[in-house]
């Protein structure tokens, strides 16, 4: 498997879960803005959406969109999400509300030409999802109880995402990210991705 990434963005969920799966892997940096690949190659040409992440699975088989691609690698490896049932479908919602709630949101933040205004209000926004999340996780280590998902991984990128804009979060996510920073596998996507 191959993943494209840039440093940092949301390609870091689906790094994360690749390291937790100890399944081997390789990874192809991509500049977003020349859509270019280290290296040499044209991005546009793995992804004709331009964004990252995309996983190439083998095969002439590529992936995109964290759900997808977090499903993927969740189906591989036991205990990465409930295989079936309600706990299943729960953890799917999860995972679509963290794209749709949380990681959307962040848009002004990353958007040069977005206003305070703009920015303030997808801070408030972002604040009553973060305060749901919250409420979610209660006094469980990981976000569906004693064993990590790919929810989490994802969640933990919009975390950090939301400690660089200075966001305030609930206290019960600070613990949760020191949970997910003292786990091997993150430290070893971030390091990879020079992020330590």
């Amino acid at each position: 498997m191959k993943l494209y990434y840039a440093p940092g963005a949301c390609s870091l969920a689906d790094h994360i879960a690749l390291a937790e799966t100890g399944l081997s892997y390789d990874l192809a940096k991509v500049d977003l803005k020349a859509k270019e690949i280290e290296g040499g190659g044209d991005y546009w040409a793995v992804n004709p959406k331009g964004y990252v992440p995309a996983l190439d699975i083998g095969e002439g088989t590529i992936l995109t969109e964290n759900i997808a691609i977090l499903s993927y690698l969740a189906d591989r490896v036991d205990d990465f999400m409930p295989p079936d049932g309600i706990s299943h479908i729960r953890g799917l919602e999860l995972l679509a509300f963290i794209s749709t709630e949380l990681h959307k949101n962040f848009k002004p933040f990353f958007n040069p030409a977005a206003s305070d205004a703009e920015k303030e209000e997808a801070g408030e926004i972002l604040k009553k999802r973060f305060d749901y999340v919250a409420g979610v996780l209660g006094g469980k280590p990981y976000l569906m109880g004693d064993d990590l998902t790919v929810a989490d991984c994802y969640l933990f990128v919009m975390l950090t995402w939301a400690a660089k804009n200075e966001l305030d979060l609930p206290e019960a996510l600070g613990g949760f990210v020191e949970r997910m920073k003292a786990r091997p596998a993150v430290q070893k996507a971030l390091a990879e991705e020079g992020l330590s």
